[in-house]
């Protein structure tokens, strides 16, 4: 089985998915607003693809972990399907640049999908092409396919903290590109 968050809710039937897209906090809030009702169970902010064991947001801030800040998602694949969530989150940030988003600059700021499977990975990587020509002119992505190895909670107050801090920090990249309404047919 692969790394789930300790606290994710995974009905039966759930399926899960991981994601990193920059600060966690704006890739979390639009996520829910999005898919709130629409097939997302639950969603974790947390920390994937590094090489320290339990890693705090201090050790992953100064870059030297090797986690990128992440989003884990539980949802209903009868309600809305990995292809459309991956699209809405190649669509939610640049994946275009290597190891930033706006002013956030490092590897723990890295675009990747952490596939839990080696479907989800196919899926990934051919939304990525999809969405790479239809909103962002054929331009290459930076963005890292890698097999989920870990995923560590975030401390509790980075949970819903645009929720909890209306007026907290949103990176600028985070806004939904081409039609907020496309479904992927992939």
């Amino acid at each position: 089985m692969s790394p789930i968050s300790k606290t994710l809710s995974v009905p039966a039937g759930a399926e899960v998915a991981t994601y990193a897209a920059g600060c966690f906090w704006g890739v979390e809030h639009i996520f829910r607003k999005q898919f709130q009702s629409k097939g997302l169970i639950d969603a974790k902010v947390g920390y994937a693809g590094g090489h320290t064991t339990a890693p705090t947001y201090r050790q992953v801030c100064g870059g030297d972990t090797g986690h990128a800040e992440s989003l884990q998602v539980s949802f209903d694949p009868k309600l809305v399907s990995f292809a459309t969530l991956t699209d809405f989150f190649f669509r939610i940030h640049d994946p275009t640049t290597l190891n930033y988003q706006g002013p956030d600059v490092g590897t723990q700021y890295r675009s990747a999908v952490f596939y839990h499977d080696d479907n989800q990975r196919d899926v990934a990587k051919r939304v990525a092409a999809d969405v790479s020509q239809r909103i962002f002119q054929g331009k290459p992505f930076a963005t890292v396919f890698e097999p989920i190895k870990d995923f560590y909670d975030a401390e509790e107050y980075h949970q819903l903290y645009l929720d909890k801090n209306p007026a907290g920090y949103e990176c600028p990249t985070h806004y939904i590109r081409g039609d907020p309404n496309f479904v992927s047919n992939i």
